[in-house]
């Protein structure tokens, strides 16, 4: 028998720099029974962590002011049994390692909803998820990969090309074109 992870406190912080997003979030966590706190930055979320740490948290991997898993590694220094999901638009298995290593109990690709967010937070301790419903193609994690190097090479065309060992001006075509389902 699994013991619910689930405690009395149901302290939620937010780290999120897509407005709508964050707030629709914030929102339908409050209709879970939440009480939800909201930061747009690492700088944010690293105060409110340290002001009133939360039970519950999650957080964006790529916030505008850096990498959200500076507020992870502050959240579990704080509160080592809170629960943190870290959500990214941008899923690679050295991030999610990384991820983990700070403190998260899960990795979600973006865009996650409510539902999926609240059963990773509220996830037993060594229970495997399930597969996802609708897997990303492999034309899609091609694109992600392709777009996740050109961000890392500063938007450098010639740059990212070489490290992908890709023609200039296919990968060129490759990012003009809007990304597959």
């Amino acid at each position: 028998m699994s013991k619910e992870p689930v405690s009395e406190d149901r302290t939620l912080l937010i780290v999120e720099d897509d407005r709508p997003f964050r707030e629709r979030l914030a929102r339908a966590m409050e209709a879970r029974g939440f009480t939800v706190a909201i930061a747009e930055n690492v700088a944010q979320g690293i105060a409110r962590a340290k002001e009133a740490p939360p039970a519950f948290a999650v957080v964006d991997l790529k916030l505008d002011d850096g990498n959200g898993l500076d507020v992870v590694e502050v959240m579990h220094a704080v509160r080592p049994e809170a629960r943190v999901v870290v959500l990214t638009g941008f899923g690679n298995i050295a991030t999610a390692v990384a991820a983990v290593k700070y403190g998260a109990i899960d990795y979600l690709p973006k865009p996650a909803d409510a539902d999926d967010i609240l059963a990773a937070l509220q996830a037993p301790a060594g229970s495997k998820p399930k597969p996802p419903e609708n897997p990303m193609s492999a034309d899609r994690v091609r694109w992600e990969h392709i777009q996740r190097v050109y961000e890392l090479c500063g938007h450098n065309v010639s740059e990212t090309a070489r490290r992908l060992n890709m023609h200039r001006r296919t990968l060129q075509r490759i990012l003009a074109k809007r990304s597959p389902r």
